[in-house]
């Protein structure tokens, strides 16, 4: 559904986001781990994003790199 550089884009964006809450439960250097799903119009349309550290090699789907308008 998403590329990789838009996949680290959301990562980076979650956790910004999660990271400006100041919860004392997060650690306040530490890389916050999430799991998002977004779930797309058709039941095969799906995408897993992972914290940025967690995913260390990345698979490439052709087509998701291809429907990134910033490629």
């Amino acid at each position: 559904m998403f590329s990789i550089q838009q996949k680290r884009d959301i990562s980076n964006a979650v956790q910004k986001i999660l990271r400006d809450t100041n919860h004392p439960e997060l650690h306040p250097t530490d890389e916050i781990t999430f799991n998002l799903k977004v779930l797309g119009q058709e039941a095969w349309s799906w995408a897993e994003i992972k914290n940025n550290a967690a995913v260390t090699d990345p698979s490439v789907n052709p087509h998701n790199e291809r429907m990134d308008p910033s490629s």
